[in-house]
Parts: structure tokens; C-alpha cells; sequence
């Protein structure tokens, strides 16, 4: 994971597998550092639970592949609307299931 810089990005997306790092530890890492940046996951993973814990560490997002272009171009807008009109992060996410 690189170095966090606060303000550098306005939005993450990332998927829950990655080679040596889950997509849910870098979520809960970034709230950890009080990052309210929106992040979109975008995975395979269709487990309930998996979703849940996304969801409640923070996610905007959980959509699941194969995600359409329009979909996550849709999502992406919204979280950056987010970002302009809620800079307290109230983790008012959406999901797609």
C-alpha cells in the first residue's frame, strides 16, 4: 500500500482480492487515518458477509462483476457529487445488491 496522502485523490476503487492485500483492509486503513474519501469496490465476491463488512467499514460502493460501464461510471459521479456536498463522509453508501 503506498504512502497516504490526504486530498491527493478524490475517490479510490478497488477490488476485496488483490495480490497480498485485501481491498477491505486498505478500506479500513484509510478510515483509520479519519479518511473520508469515497471507495468503490468492485469484485467477484458475491458473500453476504463480505459485502456487510464493506459496507459498515465504509465503502460507497459494493458492486459486483461484471459491472457495466455505465454502472460504475453512474457510481463513480455520485461519489464524487459526495465528496463536494458532504465533507463529513456520512457514509451514506450505495450498493448495487
Amino acid at each position: 500500500m503506498a504512502e497516504y496522502v490526504p486530498d491527493r485523490f478524490a475517490c479510490l476503487m478497488t477490488d476485496v482480492s488483490m495480490p497480498g492485500h485485501s481491498g477491505l483492509d486498505l478500506l479500513q486503513h484509510l478510515r483509520s487515518l479519519g479518511s473520508a474519501m469515497p471507495v468503490i469496490i468492485v469484485t467477484a465476491d458475491t458473500n453476504p458477509a463480505t459485502r456487510s463488512r464493506a459496507m459498515r467499514g465504509g465503502a460507497y460502493a459494493y458492486l459486483t462483476k461484471p459491472v457495466s460501464s455505465d454502472v460504475l461510471f453512474r457510481h463513480l459521479q455520485s461519489a464524487l457529487r459526495h465528496v463536494g456536498s458532504s465533507p463529513d463522509g456520512d457514509g451514506q453508501g450505495l450498493s448495487d445488491g
